[in-house]
C-alpha cells in the first residue's frame, strides 16, 4: 500500500529542479497516510528576476530579487509542494483506504557551524479527504491554505528554522508488521495484550529505564494501564516526566492525552510520554502538538523501542480496527482480562 502511494506521488508534475522524493508509511488502524517530503533548499529561487538592456553602458545587464522578494517566493514553494503531496494522495481513484494524510517537509542540509548533516522540518500538517475536498486550490494562497488546515509552519524556512514535526519522520517505526501475528505463539514472543497487568508495568518500566528514566514511582490507573512519575537523569534534558502507557486494543480517546496534561502541570513535569499498545486519533495528535511537551507512542512504535533499547521482540496481539466507512464509531476502551486487575 505505502509502495502505490509513493509511486503516484513520485509521479506528479514538479517544477524543474525540484526533488521527487518521497516517503511513504501507511496506518491501516487509523487509515492515515504518512509522507515525509523532501523540499529544495531556498537556492531553487532563481536571483536574477530578468536581463535588460542599459543604455548607458550599451550592455544587457542582470536585475537581482532582493532578499524578501527571495523569502516570499520560497515560502510560497514550500507551501505549494505540501498541498501538492496532498493532493496527489487524495486524487488516487477510487479513494481506496485512506481517509486523512500527514506530511512533514524536510530539507536536507549541512550545518555550517558543525559541518554536520541536518534534517530539519520546514512544515507538518495533516488533512481528513473531507477538509481538504473543500478547497478551491485554483483559488487559494498557499500559506494560507496551510494556516487554516492549522499546519505547524517554520517561520523562517529559508533559514531552515525547524518546527517539531506531527510524527516522527522515522518511518521504519510504522513498518512494523501486523500486530496480528499468529508466529508469536509458535516462537515464544510475547504478546502484549495477554501479560498481566504486573507483568506490562515491568515491562514498560524496564524499557524507560533503559531510555534513561530513574526513580521510578507507580500510582494506580484505575484501566489497566501503567501511570508513572520518573526522573530522565539527562543532565540537560532531563527532570520529571510522567509516563502514562495504555493496554488499549482500541483507539485511546482525546480525553487521555488531556488528563497527562492535567498530571503534567499538577506534577509540574517537564515532560509526558503517552504510550498504547493500539494507535491515537488525529484530536490526540494535534493536542500533542499544540502542547509542544507530550509524545506519542503507539502500538508499533513501542514494539520497535522494545526491540531497539532491550532486544526484546514482542507483538501487541490482535487490536479492533475500525471498518471502514460501515456503521458508527466503535467506543475506545481498555483491555480486561479476566484474570486481571487494575494496577
Amino acid at each position: 500500500m505505502a509502495d502505490y502511494y509513493e509511486l503516484l506521488i513520485q509521479a506528479a508534475r514538479l517544477p524543474d529542479g525540484v526533488s521527487a522524493e518521497v516517503d511513504v508509511a501507511y496506518r491501516p488502524d487509523a487509515r492515515r497516510l504518512l509522507v515525509v517530503r523532501e523540499l529544495p533548499t531556498a537556492e531553487i529561487i532563481p536571483v536574477v528576476r530578468e536581463y535588460q538592456y542599459v543604455r548607458a553602458l550599451d550592455k544587457v545587464a542582470p536585475r537581482l530579487r532582493t532578499a524578501k522578494e527571495i523569502r516570499r517566493l520560497y515560502s510560497g514553494l514550500v507551501a505549494q509542494l505540501v498541498l501538492r503531496t496532498l493532493h496527489a494522495a487524495f486524487e488516487v481513484q477510487p479513494p481506496g483506504p485512506v481517509d486523512e494524510v500527514a506530511v512533514n517537509a524536510h530539507v536536507t542540509t549541512r550545518n555550517r557551524a558543525t559541518g554536520r548533516a541536518e534534517h530539519p522540518c520546514l512544515v507538518s500538517v495533516t488533512a481528513t479527504r473531507e477538509q481538504f475536498g473543500d478547497l478551491v486550490l485554483a483559488r487559494l494562497d498557499p500559506r494560507e491554505c496551510l494556516r487554516h488546515l492549522d499546519a505547524v509552519v517554520s517561520p523562517h524556512p529559508w533559514d531552515l528554522e525547524a518546527v517539531r514535526p506531527i510524527f516522527d519522520p522515522d518511518l521504519s517505526r510504522y513498518r512494523v508488521v501486523d500486530p496480528i501475528d499468529a508466529a508469536a505463539v509458535l516462537d515464544g514472543r510475547p504478546v502484549l495484550l495477554q501479560l498481566r497487568p504486573a507483568e506490562f508495568e515491568h515491562l514498560v518500566r524496564q524499557l524507560f529505564e533503559a531510555m534513561g528514566m530513574r526513580s521510578w514511582v507507580t500510582q494506580a490507573s484505575g484501566d489497566d494501564g501503567v501511570d508513572a512519575v520518573a526522573v530522565n537523569a539527562d543532565p540537560i534534558m532531563g527532570g520529571v516526566c510522567v509516563v502514562q502507557a495504555k493496554r488499549y486494543r482500541k483507539v485511546v480517546p482525546p480525553d487521555a492525552v488531556r488528563a497527562l496534561a492535567g498530571v503534567m502541570d499538577d506534577k509540574r513535569a517537564g515532560r509526558g510520554v503517552l504510550v498504547t499498545t493500539s494507535w491515537f486519533g488525529r484530536a490526540t495528535h494535534e493536542f500533542a502538538a499544540r502542547h509542544g511537551r507530550i509524545q506519542l507512542i503507539e502500538g508499533g512504535q513501542l514494539t520497535h523501542l522494545l526491540a531497539e533499547h532491550l532486544g526484546l521482540e514482542v507483538t501487541v496481539g490482535p487490536l479492533d480496527r475500525p471498518l471502514p466507512k460501515q456503521g458508527g464509531a466503535k467506543q475506545p476502551g481498555p483491555v480486561h482480562d479476566a484474570d486481571s486487575a487494575p494496577l
